[in-house]
Parts: C-alpha cells; sequence; structure tokens
C-alpha cells in the first residue's frame, strides 16, 4: 500500500502537533495533499481511470473545504500550513 502507518506517522509529526494528532486541520490537510499527489501521478499514466479521477476531484473540494475551515479560525496557521505545503503560487 502507497501509505503506510509510517509514512502517515511521519506527515502527522510534520505538520500536526505530534505524531498521535491526526484530527487537527493542519495534520489532516498534509495527509490529504499527499494523496492528492499520489493520485495525480496515478492518474498521468491512467487517464481513463474514471472513478480514481472521481476520488481525486472529491478529495480536492475536502481539502479545500478543510483550508476554508482553518482560513476562518486562525489566519495565521493556515498561512503557514499553506507556506510550509507550498499550496499557493
Amino acid at each position: 500500500m502507497y501509505l503506510s502507518t509510517e509514512v502517515k506517522q511521519k506527515i502527522f509529526a510534520d505538520y500536526g502537533q505530534s505524531q498521535v494528532d491526526t484530527g487537527s486541520p493542519e495534520s489532516q490537510i498534509a495527509l490529504f495533499t499527499h494523496r492528492i499527489k499520489h493520485l495525480t501521478e496515478h492518474m498521468k499514466t491512467n487517464k481513463k481511470d474514471l472513478v480514481t479521477k472521481r476520488s481525486l476531484i472529491a478529495l480536492v473540494g475536502k481539502r479545500k473545504r478543510m483550508l476554508e475551515y482553518l482560513k476562518e479560525q486562525d489566519i495565521e496557521r493556515y498561512r503557514a500550513i499553506i507556506k510550509k505545503l507550498g499550496l499557493r503560487k
């Protein structure tokens, strides 16, 4: 599987408050971003995979809603995660 427990723990440790912090918006956004990058690479080689395409679009929407929530709650945390993940140009 592409997303092992070790990879998840590393993402949560890097972007959350701790290694077991799975619920914070920052860690969720980082996990969504990792999954989006993986699915994007898959879509480059499998252009006709419509199920994955639909999943990718849904995941991008989830991340967008989570970013909007974080932006409303705490603009500084929003700016920090955007900068750390390199989402905006």
